[in-house]
This record gives C-alpha cells, sequence and structure tokens, in this order.
C-alpha cells in the first residue's frame, strides 16, 4: 500500500514558483513518492519531471497561439473529408505536411461556394499552429477594415509589421464583397509586404481572370496577382456543395400544406 505523497518543503515551492516550473511544483510530490517506491534512478525522475514541464509548456504556447489565429471555427484535418473533395491526396498531402509554410510558398484556393475552401484553410491553419507555428486568419473585408483603421491613424505599416511576425496569414472569402480603391491598395500592400518573406493562404469563389470585378484597378489586379501567385500552391475546387449535400441529408422530405 503506497503512501500519502510528500508535501515539498517550502523553499522548493518557492524556488519552482520564481522559476515558472508550475507543472513540475505540481506534479513533484507525486513523482516523488512514485520515485521512491519504484526506485527510479535519480536521472529517471529528473528526465520524467523536465519532459512534463515541456509538454505544459508546449500545449499552453499551442493554446495561446490557437487563440491568436483567430479562427472563427475549429476545423481539422481529419474531418476534412477527401472522398468528396476534388483536392488531389497528393496536392492534400503536400498542403498537410506544411512545407509550403516553412518555405514561404503562398496557397490559393479558388472554387464555387461549399466546396471546402475555408474548411481546408481554418483546418491547415489549425495544423500549422499545433506544429509550433504563428498563424493569424482574417476574412478579406476584416482584413481591409483593420487596414482602414490603421488608414486613420497613420499607423498601415505597424499593422502590417505585426501581421508579419506570424509565419503565415490567412485570408478567406476574397472577393465575397467588392473593394474601392484604397481597400484594393491595402490589400496589394499586405500581399507586397509578405512576398517571400512569409505564408500567405487565400481563398475565393472567385477565378484569377475575374479578379478585375472586385479590384477596381486593373493594374492593382495585376501586381497583386503577379506577387500572389509568384511560388504559389493554387488548388482549384469544385463539385457540389457540401452544405446544400448535408441539407438534403437532414431534411429530404418536404412538408405539404394542408
Amino acid at each position: 500500500m503506497s503512501g500519502a505523497a510528500p508535501v515539498l518543503a517550502p523553499d522548493l515551492v518557492d524556488g519552482l514558483r520564481r522559476l515558472k516550473l508550475a507543472a513540475m511544483r505540481t506534479l513533484a510530490p507525486e513523482l516523488l513518492l512514485t520515485a521512491k517506491t519504484q526506485r527510479w534512478a535519480p536521472e529517471e525522475l529528473l528526465r520524467t519531471l523536465v519532459e512534463a514541464e515541456i509538454a505544459a509548456r508546449d500545449a499552453s504556447n499551442a493554446r495561446t497561439r490557437l487563440k491568436s489565429a483567430a479562427f472563427p471555427v475549429i476545423k481539422t484535418l481529419d474531418e476534412f473529408d477527401l472522398t468528396v473533395s476534388s483536392v488531389s491526396n497528393a496536392s492534400f498531402d503536400y498542403l498537410a505536411s506544411l512545407e509550403w509554410i516553412t518555405a514561404k510558398e503562398n496557397l490559393c484556393l479558388v472554387g464555387p461556394a461549399g466546396t471546402g475552401k475555408s474548411h481546408l484553410l481554418v483546418a491547415l491553419g489549425v495544423a500549422a499552429v499545433h506544429a509550433g507555428h504563428r498563424v493569424r486568419y482574417f476574412t478579406a473585408a476584416e482584413l481591409v477594415e483593420t487596414l482602414y483603421r490603421g488608414l486613420a491613424d497613420n499607423s498601415v505599416g505597424r499593422v502590417i509589421d505585426t501581421l508579419l511576425r506570424n509565419d503565415v496569414i490567412l485570408i478567406d472569402e476574397v472577393g465575397f464583397a467588392p473593394l474601392d480603391d484604397t481597400g484594393a491598395q491595402l490589400l496589394f500592400r499586405v500581399v507586397a509586404a509578405a512576398y517571400e518573406r512569409r505564408a500567405l493562404g487565400i481563398a475565393s469563389h472567385w477565378p484569377f481572370e475575374s479578379w478585375g470585378r472586385f479590384l477596381p484597378e486593373h493594374t492593382t489586379a495585376v501586381s497583386l496577382l503577379d506577387r500572389l501567385l509568384h511560388h504559389a500552391n493554387t488548388v482549384i475546387t469544385d463539385g457540389e456543395s457540401y452544405r446544400m449535400r448535408e441539407a438534403r441529408a437532414k431534411g429530404g422530405t418536404t412538408t405539404k400544406k394542408r
């Protein structure tokens, strides 16, 4: 029958607190008892404590990065159904490897609504967070609104510099709403600043040849696409909308009027 876990001496508790070793402080009493009863070697006890502290810090850092990413929802790559997607296995595997982020390449997901673009974009961002990358997610409208606020107090440069502290910037719903000249220029400044310095991931329902429909100035559209598509992984999604498919599956019958 094992005894109660020993209470750490106050000076040890204070020292671990000052060193911010919270996991060690919490686990040490129980592990000291286990080490004694199972006759662990000293280095085995030390290794277990160090590994526990590292794991706790990694988990805490991941939670912080996940919160900073500002995802609207959490999606995972495991939830992405490749069997009903037009994304090829080879493309999916490369994107899931996250090598494109390390290589500072871009990702362009283009296709009709409901074909998995946002799910894949967010899921890749979540995977990147868990792999240790710093990620920031915006819709295009949110990003432009943020930049407009910076324009008002002459801090656009600082806003963009802050964005570039992330390893990958994800911009969803590009082209969902048309931009005015100023908004288009602000979006261009982000793309130009990130060019070959950070990975960008974008999702849009507009094919590239139609970007002039929401970017008012042809020159801006050409310059933006030139930088975006250089070193880019382009994935075209098509097929039936996931949401429409799920709606039919859940409510395939219609109610008759009486």
